[in-house]
């Protein structure tokens, strides 16, 4: 579902879950505690499924219901984890072979131009509303391909 093979699936959790939970244990810190500790409601979902979830998000733009339908949990327990792991995912980039970490658009155009290498950029239509008649740039949320008024989310 996610497109990455389990390997990478596991270097993931080996290099993002510690951080996760150095920040889970800082927000923990930062309040006064009116429990003892370990008392409250256990997660639901653990850390690999919020990983998961967020990697499906991203690959396949499933929305919060489908994934909470999936996991068994409420919407909102998954849009809580994906708006969690999606900074850790952008602050670690992407690695290429040389070694070094890609973190933003820029810095992929900037790699594909030194390499002479082409890229492909995956990009989806998500249906919009049309925008009204006084809007500029009005033409440019017209689909030609599905003939819907869509925008293109890279």
């Amino acid at each position: 579902m996610t497109g990455l093979s389990a390997r990478v699936i596991a270097d993931l959790v080996a290099e993002v879950g510690p951080v996760w939970q150095a920040r889970q244990d800082a927000r923990r810190e930062q309040r006064t505690r009116q429990r003892a500790v370990g008392a409250g409601a256990k997660h639901k979902l653990v850390f690999v499924d919020r990983l998961l979830a967020t990697l499906v998000h991203l690959r396949h733009a499933t929305t919060h219901d489908v994934l909470a339908a999936w996991f068994r949990v409420d919407r909102s327990t998954i849009t809580r984890a994906i708006n969690e792991i999606r900074p850790l995912l952008a602050d670690r980039g992407c690695c290429i072979e040389s070694g070094v970490r890609l973190k933003t658009i820029a810095d992929v155009v900037t790699y594909l131009d030194h390499t002479r290498l082409t890229g492909l950029m995956d990009a989806t239509e998500i249906r919009v509303r049309r925008p009204t008649v006084k809007r500029a740039g009005r033409h440019q949320f017209i689909s030609g391909k599905s003939r819907q008024n869509a925008m293109k989310a890279l």
